[in-house]
């Protein structure tokens, strides 16, 4: 959501300094840098002037790096209280250096950037606004800083813009076409949701991403799924599970938006289960692959004879819902919902609490929990293993007559295309004849092995059976 931040300390007294230094490239003559940016539908053309870097502050509602913030969540409260302080200012400069899928390690494309602007120097300039705060570039001036540089490039926005203002012109600079870096996959499902907070159409935003409508829907209803598990996981404390924990799952994710909405129309229970289980799968952090092995009745089928007895659901019951002002009682979650919710709950938390790093959870609180993950896990892994055997044998069995199929397919087509041939005096008699002689071994080769340890075939492979026997071994009757 859109959040309104105070101006920093000194803020007027850097305005006053703006002024001073856009008077002078005014009055100094010659060619006059600027930088065009994109701001409701029209292009605003800013002065570009030379600042100290020093002075410039990383902008706290920067979508680069907003779901990167909850990485350290005592941090990232004392930069929503303090977002100016040096404490607040050091953290945004850390999760600027820090990859987006795990802030704890340096990324290397910082690396990268940080030494192609001591070779080549700054191409292009950053831009800020009268308050000296960063708008673009604050990866930039965070590698600028750390190789020593005094000044920054910057283009000045207009005194009168809001911060509605600000992250629209941020988010515009970030979806063109030509942008080096694009946003990790969490930060672009929070600039939707900030945009439809707005009052922006999905229409209107899934342009502004040049993306489809309908991806846009399932973007929004990725993000309420991903925010639902983080609710669930909390435990005393406040641990929880954090945004960025999902931010290398994108394809997972999308994949289970397809897989649930393929069978809610059919199935809403059973479309719940599915989801439950493939998120508590996303969030135990098994691969893509893994994953797609769980489908319609993965849980009853392969996962229930393998958990542990002290995390079975089997027996929960269903819940019954009071409808408010009637005083009635209404069917809630059927049991295996409720069931797969309950197995999803007791994961979340343990994971959430043996990943943190809160100082009041103890170290044995989070080796319990690693433990109850590990055994989890490990019961996971042999329902997947035992479903992916059966997908293959699966795949093996229905592998032939789906091949019949396509030819049968295509025999069809063959009629259709022999009478236009016929029709326009075009049919090729020779290669149609050989075709047909081609098909008539093919179909003796198939009735071989059709008819061997079949003693009681079906109509259609003693109809084969006969046809093949028929002819001779040279085609005579």
């Amino acid at each position: 959501m859109l959040r309104e931040f105070p101006p920093p300390p000194r803020a007027a007294e850097f305005s006053e300094l703006i002024k001073k230094r856009l008077e002078e490239v005014k009055n100094a003559g010659g060619t006059r840098e600027t930088v065009t940016v994109d701001w409701n539908g029209q292009s605003l053309h800013v002065e570009v002037v030379d600042l100290p870097l020093n002075a410039l502050y990383f902008n706290p509602s920067t979508h680069r790096i907003r779901a990167q913030r909850s990485h350290d969540s005592a941090r990232d409260e004392k930069l929503d209280s303090d977002p100016w302080g040096s404490e607040s200012q050091g953290y945004l400069k850390y999760l600027l250096q820090a990859e987006p899928a795990n802030p704890s390690r340096r990324d290397t494309d910082f690396d990268k950037l940080k030494e192609s602007l001591e070779q080549f120097g700054q191409n292009d300039p950053g831009l800020i606004t009268h308050q000296g705060i960063l708008v673009n570039g604050n990866t930039r001036a965070a590698a600028l800083r750390e190789s020593g540089a005094q000044s920054m490039r910057v283009g000045i926005l207009p005194e009168s813009f809001t911060w509605a203002d600000i992250n629209a012109v941020e988010l515009s600079l970030q979806l063109r076409k030509d942008h080096r870096r694009d946003y990790s996959y969490i930060n672009r499902l929070l600039a939707m949701e900030e945009q439809a907070s707005l009052g922006r159409t999905p229409e209107a935003i899934a342009r502004e991403f040049r993306i489809r409508t309908a991806t846009y829907h399932q973007e929004r209803w990725i993000l309420s799924t991903i925010r639902d598990l983080i609710e669930r996981s909390r435990s005393g404390g406040g641990v929880s599970l954090r945004l960025v924990d999902l931010e290398d799952d994108q394809e997972k994710l999308k994949e289970l938006h397809r897989a649930y909405e393929k069978l809610v129309a059919a199935d809403p229970d059973q479309a719940e289960v599915l989801k439950e289980t493939r998120m508590a799968a996303i969030v135990l952090g098994f691969a893509k692959t893994d994953v797609r092995h769980i489908e319609e009745g993965f849980r009853k089928t392969y996962l229930d004879g393998v958990l542990p007895p002290g995390l079975s659901t089997a027996g929960v019951e269903e819940a019954a819902v009071t409808v408010p002002g009637l005083g009635v009682s209404a069917p809630g979650a059927s049991s295996a919902v409720s069931a797969a919710r309950a197995l999803s709950d007791h994961i979340l938390r343990a994971k959430a609490m043996s990943g943190t790093t809160f100082s009041e959870i103890t170290e044995d609180e989070k080796r319990g929990a690693q433990g109850v993950v590990d055994e989890v896990k490990d019961a996971f892994d042999k329902a997947i293993d035992s479903a992916g055997r059966d997908a293959r044998v699966r795949k093996r069995k229905q592998l032939a007559p789906a091949r019949l199929a396509d030819a049968c397919a295509n025999i069809d087509q063959c009629v259709v295309d022999l009478v236009q041939a016929r029709a326009s005096r075009s049919l090729d008699e020779e290669e149609f004849d050989e075709a047909v002689v081609k098909l008539r071994a093919s179909i003796r080769k198939l009735a071989q092995q059709a008819g061997r340890g079949n003693p009681n075939p079906g109509d259609g492979v003693s109809w084969l059976l006969e046809a093949a026997a028929a002819e001779g071994p040279d085609g005579e009757r």
